[in-house]
């Protein structure tokens, strides 16, 4: 994304305007509601989708989201799948989902590799839900949980499901692979009854810490609103939260993200060091933030999604790759 997208969305006063026509999926995507009413924590506040595509280029398009009053699952399948499955989190600091770059990219991927990606749709905390610290989070246990209800019914092996997520996504990315056991909404249905740990964590350019220095603000202030407490930030804080259950981790980020910081990556590999859990941490010279996988060849961290590929191949989620 460009550096303005990812600089200016620093507090609540941001807005993305509707584009009409726009669409968030193709004719071929399959979707998934997450609950089957309302989602925990409605208070009947209108929320309404907004949809911007930054590139203004239909062939190539770059949308951003907000309005997520219905959270769901995009499913894109490949056309070989392996039995390996990935949940997609798009970041956009926890103000609007990056969808397009972080999120049907990272899916088109993970197809070519025989990956069946679930595209993530979560809700965003200053939307108007009650306890908007947990909302996201709500939404990612019960993703994870309902990709392992219908395994069988997307070629899914259950115990081969991960997570990927980017930035803010990142943070809800590793806060699932630290606190999927932490109960964070009623149970509806027989779904709830399932695990929400992820097998693989895949944390791109991830914000970590909410409670250190190089924290980044707007995240932050997103997800925690006026309750910037000590106890709230360390508790949302994922390098805190790390046990001997997390799951093996991956880490990339480049040395010269502006916006959040490398020293959130390192913060979490040495957590997770700490527990003795097994991690990868990739730091690349340059990329700055954002870059997803839209990067050119010549630039080294360009070579992630291989290596990200092999981590996971390593950890017996899915086959090692030719490439």
């Amino acid at each position: 994304m460009s550096t303005f997208s990812r600089r200016t969305i620093l507090g609540a006063g941001f807005a993305l305007a509707a584009v009409p026509g726009v669409a968030l999926s193709t004719p071929s995507d399959e979707t998934i509601d997450l609950w089957p009413a309302d989602p925990p924590g409605a208070t009947g506040a209108r929320i309404v989708r907004k949809i911007d595509d930054q590139s203004h280029d239909p062939a190539r398009p770059d949308r951003w989201i907000r309005g997520i009053d219905r959270p769901v699952l995009v499913v894109r399948r490949p056309k070989h799948p392996n039995g390996a499955a990935v949940l997609v989190i798009p970041g956009g600091s926890y103000w609007f989902l990056s969808y397009d770059n972080e999120g049907v990219s990272q899916a088109d991927w993970l197809n070519e590799r025989g990956i069946t990606a679930f595209i993530l749709l979560y809700r965003l905390p200053a939307e108007g839900w009650r306890q908007r610290e947990d909302v996201p989070l709500q939404d990612a246990q019960r993703a994870m949980r309902l990709i392992r209800l219908r395994a069988e019914q997307f070629g899914v092996i259950p115990d081969r499901v991960g997570v990927l997520g980017f930035s803010a996504g990142g943070h809800l990315a590793g806060s699932l692979a630290t606190r999927h056991a932490e109960s964070v909404y009623t149970p509806v249905d027989e779904a709830d009854r399932l695990s929400a740990r992820p097998d693989i964590a895949g944390l791109i350019y991830p914000v970590i810490s909410l409670d250190a220095p190089f924290t980044h603000a707007g995240s932050r202030a997103a997800l925690l609103g006026q309750e910037l407490t000590e106890a709230s930030r360390k508790a949302r804080s994922v390098e805190l939260r790390v046990t001997k259950d997390t799951p093996p981790t991956f880490l990339m980020h480049a040395a010269d993200d502006g916006l959040v910081p490398v020293a959130n990556s390192i913060a979490m590999f040495q957590a997770m060091q700490a527990k003795a859990r097994p991690a990868a941490l990739h730091v690349f010279e340059r990329g700055g933030h954002g870059f997803g996988v839209r990067l050119p060849a010549s630039e080294p961290a360009s070579v992630w999604p291989k290596l990200f590929a092999a981590f996971a191949a390593r950890h017996g989620i899915s086959p090692q790759q030719q490439d």
